[in-house]
């Protein structure tokens, strides 16, 4: 199941870059730039949506019964009380504001150029935001290498 966490870190950050990607596109929008930057956002919601499913899966099958008790057992267990709470619920509407994000870049050209600012801070904020998820997997993980360490010494 280590799989499953891997295709869900790999495809989150790069659902990151993808949207970081979009904003650099629409940082000065033209035709050619906006059509790059909806690439770059569908890009963005496939990889977020798919990273979603994997961490979902992974997480019903795997970290509810077997890591969860293990970090809340061990020297962190406010890894899974605090980071996974905050974790879980931030995911969960980040594949959400992704949409949210394609549909600000399929404007058309006018239109856009009113949401323009609107739509820079929401891919910021989704780039913000799954990096952040990147972190909060890191502490997470530390916390069952942790657990484990201790309980073998």
């Amino acid at each position: 199941m280590h799989f499953l966490i891997a295709v869900h870190a790999v495809l989150g950050e790069v659902g990151a870059l993808a949207f970081l990607w979009a904003m650099v596109e629409i940082l000065n929008p033209d035709e050619a730039r906006l059509r790059r930057a909806r690439i770059a956002a569908f890009i963005g919601v496939v990889c977020l949506s798919l990273a979603w499913v994997a961490g979902g899966t992974h997480y019903l099958t795997e970290y509810a019964d077997v890591v969860k008790p293990v970090i809340k057992s061990g020297p962190m267990p406010w890894a899974h009380a605090v980071i996974m709470e905050m974790k879980e619920h931030v995911f969960l509407f980040l594949p959400f504001l992704g949409m949210l994000g394609l549909a600000l870049v399929n404007l058309d050209l006018n239109a856009f150029r009113e949401n323009k600012r609107a739509t820079i801070i929401l891919c910021a904020l989704i780039v913000l935001l799954a990096f952040a998820m990147a972190g909060m997997g890191f502490i997470i993980s530390s916390g069952f290498r942790a657990a484990l360490e201790t309980n073998i010494i």
